[in-house]
């Protein structure tokens, strides 16, 4: 089989879809006093940093269609009141994001990204951008993972989503979710015409 570079975007873009549906799944479980409680991280609440991270997915995914949100999407620190509202939030910007990465060529992967910082537009490679994202995400993810351990929720598994041999333990998400695992080894693979 040929070297495909935009099955690893497509991989972490699922990966991401399948590690915030499984967090947002202990998370949801939490009472609100719980999901607000002070907590130590680099933020200080389980709601305030996953409102970041919906916040920042929002302010690059704009960024990755072409959009000039900019720091707009920063107005509102804390929009989501609710687990269940970020999720529903979440969720839709994660769909949004999978459909984004479906849609690249090779090419686009080089493309420039303009990012709307203020007085300022930073230009970077769409690659880059959307490794920054995974990262990021990845990052905030832990972190609400380490303030689930002083919770009465156990802190879910969030490292079983790329490799085949994980199959089984992400079986529950993939079918919640209606994914099959050659969707998920072999992301949507396009014809070459």
């Amino acid at each position: 089989m040929a070297y495909d570079p935009l099955r690893v975007f497509r991989k972490l873009a699922r990966n991401n879809r399948l590690a915030n549906f499984r967090l947002h799944q202990a998370c949801l479980q939490l009472p609100q006093e719980a999901f607000i409680a002070r907590r130590v991280s680099f933020f200080a609440t389980i709601r305030a940093t996953l409102n970041h991270i919906h916040t920042v997915d929002r302010f690059y995914i704009d960024a990755l269609q072409g959009g000039t949100l900019g720091f707009a999407a920063f107005a509102v620190v804390e929009p989501f009141a609710t687990m269940a509202a970020l999720h529903d939030a979440q969720t839709e910007l994660d769909e949004v994001l999978i459909a984004f990465v479906d849609g690249l060529d090779e090419g686009d992967l080089a493309a420039s990204v303009n990012i709307h910082r203020g007085a300022r537009i930073q230009q970077d490679r769409c690659d880059d951008v959307l490794s920054h994202l995974f990262q990021h995400q990845t990052h905030h993810r832990g972190q609400v993972h380490a303030m689930l351990s002083d919770t009465a929720v156990k802190p879910p598994q969030l490292d079983e989503f790329i490799v085949g041999d994980d199959a089984q333990a992400r079986k529950v998400e993939m079918d919640a979710l209606g994914w099959a695992e050659p969707d998920l080894m072999f992301p949507a693979r396009r014809s070459v015409q």
